[in-house]
């Protein structure tokens, strides 16, 4: 069953989707029911290490390849982000005064779910606990090259959206049979599948728990497709992907940040 964390009359509740007839609300552990926008959505879990992957998609290595002097045959692209970046569905994310290119990357973000060192790829999906959506911002004119991404681009405070769902491992069939949809202020401009992935979970659980251990609540976050496009002050970004959840996002300006 998919649950949400959300903050609700002074405490954090595990909630449930609810249908309240003509919109969908939520439905408290607690039993009290209560629509979307009267709670303040928290990522879906208590979240621990973050560990991202750059330029895990064939198609956005290919859009990206002439600013590119790595391939799909290097060592897979990883930088993690501490907690701090994360926020949940229905947030604000700050584009910060003056900078000329920023944008969306909707990915698969996989949670653990037990301790995973040394893990063979045959037996990796054991230790997913399950799924949940990312959109995770870039700032561009940050970035010190275009395959090595650095703190300012990834590691953002209010950067890393989460949610709005946790996703059991067991009710996703194949996660690597998922499609992936962005869409700017209604408009599609992100389409993608995770079969188009360069490493998948297995091997990226492999890779990572050969040299770091894995704790239950690490996210992994699997990469975006081609198709990321600026994002201005303003704008409503929906991240998709087919059977985990739909997560919405605002960009917001340095003025409600006090700057």
């Amino acid at each position: 069953m998919k649950t949400a964390r959300v903050a609700y009359a002074g405490a954090i509740h595990t909630a449930f989707e609810q249908d309240l007839g003509s919109s969908k609300g939520l439905r408290l552990a607690d039993g009290r029911v209560v629509a979307e926008d009267q709670v303040v959505w928290l990522p879906p879990f208590e979240v621990g290490t973050v560990i991202a992957l750059g330029l895990n998609y064939a198609d956005h290595l290919k859009e990206l390849s002439k600013e590119l002097t790595v391939t799909s045959k290097d060592e897979p692209l990883v930088f993690l982000k501490t907690p701090g970046a994360v926020i949940g569905h229905r947030g604000q994310t700050r584009r910060p005064r003056g900078v000329a290119f920023m944008h969306y990357e909707c990915e698969l973000a996989v949670v653990i779910g037990r301790t995973a060192h040394r893990v063979a790829r045959a037996d990796a999906m054991a230790h997913v606990a399950g799924y949940t959506v990312c959109n995770d911002y870039a700032i561009r004119d940050y970035l010190e090259n275009w395959y090595r991404p650095n703190l300012r681009v990834k590691n953002r405070d209010g950067g890393t959206v989460l949610g709005p769902w946790f996703v059991p491992a067991e009710e996703v069939a194949d996660p690597h049979a998922l499609g992936l949809h962005t869409l700017v202020n209604g408009q599609v401009t992100q389409q993608g599948t995770t079969a188009n992935m360069v490493n998948h979970i297995p091997a990226l659980i492999e890779y990572l728990s050969a040299f770091m251990t894995l704790q239950a609540g690490d996210v992994i976050l699997t990469g975006t497709p081609e198709g990321v496009v600026n994002v201005n002050e303003g704008d409503e970004v929906i991240t998709e992907i087919d059977g985990i959840g739909r997560l919405v996002n605002t960009i917001v300006g340095d003025e409600l940040f006090g700057r």
